[in-house]
C-alpha cells in the first residue's frame, strides 16, 4: 500500500516514535496576533492521541 503523499509532507516521525507536526495559523493575517503567539506557532508539536493512529495509517506506520 502506498504512503499518503499528503501525510508525508506534514508528519515527520522521531527518534522514539512520536508524531511531529506544524502549527496552523502561522500563514497569512500576522499583524493583528502578538510576537509571542507568532514565536510559538513556530514550533513544532506532537499529535495528540485522539490522532495518532489516523496518521500512522496514513504514513503506514502500523498501530
Amino acid at each position: 500500500m502506498k504512503t499518503n503523499s499528503s501525510a508525508k509532507k506534514r508528519f515527520k516521525v522521531t527518534g522514539t516514535g512520536k508524531v511531529k507536526r506544524a502549527k496552523a495559523f502561522k500563514n497569512h493575517i500576522l499583524t493583528k496576533k502578538a510576537t509571542k503567539r507568532k514565536r510559538n506557532l513556530g514550533n513544532d508539536a506532537i499529535v495528540t492521541d485522539a490522532d495518532i493512529s489516523n496518521v500512522k495509517f496514513m504514513l503506514r506506520l502500523g498501530k
